[in-house]
């Protein structure tokens, strides 16, 4: 008797892990990387040429805002799959599992609110009016001339685009097997520390005079 080739998985199997949907901020991206390079431009030539205790204060000035600059820019990112939604702030980590969220909104930013009333912003996915105001204008463009409204497939705004995917996946997995439990929130000290250390070493040095 031959055996299949494929069977199906027994049921205490594992779920394998889905990938991962990553959304971040083009601008914010682009805004780290620009302010990093002036502070390296600046911080360098600061220590490279300056007498004194300018090297010391451009150093201190430089541990604590590269950490700051790269949390706030660079460090966002939002990560889904079929289980949970993991959002990586500037200070914390939070592991969201779908059961665990109540709802996903939009006002002047992104925020996902907890099935206990908990809300936790979304940095990395920025609420842009004015990206808002231009695909109004496009779709009052796209009206024909009899003033019927532009097909249900016009374009809205990135951040508005990434919330109702986010959304979706929210509301197709409220009870699945392996997206039940608890919120997690680690702070993020990789961050936290170097700044701080900066900040203290910046604090001494002024103090000294």
């Amino acid at each position: 008797m031959t055996t299949p080739d494929h069977q199906p998985p027994p049921p205490d199997a594992p779920r394998p892990e889905s990938r991962d949907r990553i959304y971040r901020s083009p601008a914010g991206l682009a805004g780290g990387v620009l302010l990093l390079a002036i502070i390296g431009w600046l911080g360098i030539d600061a220590l490279v040429s300056a007498h004194g205790r300018t090297p010391w204060l451009t150093l201190a000035a430089m541990i604590l805002l590269v950490p700051l600059v790269s949390a706030f820019t660079l460090r966002p990112a939002v990560y889904a799959n079929e289980d949970r939604l993991r959002v990586r702030n500037p200070f914390r980590v939070i592991v969201l599992p779908w059961g665990a969220i109540a709802s996903l909104r939009s006002g002047y930013s992104n925020e996902v609110v907890t099935t206990d009333g908990t809300k936790y912003q979304l940095w990395a996915i920025p609420v842009s009016l004015r990206s808002r105001k231009r695909v109004a204008r496009r779709q009052a463009r796209g009206a024909d001339r009899r003033g019927r409204l532009a097909p249900a497939t016009t374009p809205r705004a990135q951040a508005d685009q990434a919330r109702e995917v986010l959304r979706e996946l929210a509301e197709a997995h409220p009870a699945t097997e392996g997206v039940q439990g608890a919120v997690s929130v680690r702070w993020a000290y990789e961050v936290m520390g170097p700044a701080l250390a900066g900040a203290v070493v910046l604090a001494i040095l002024l103090a000294v005079g």
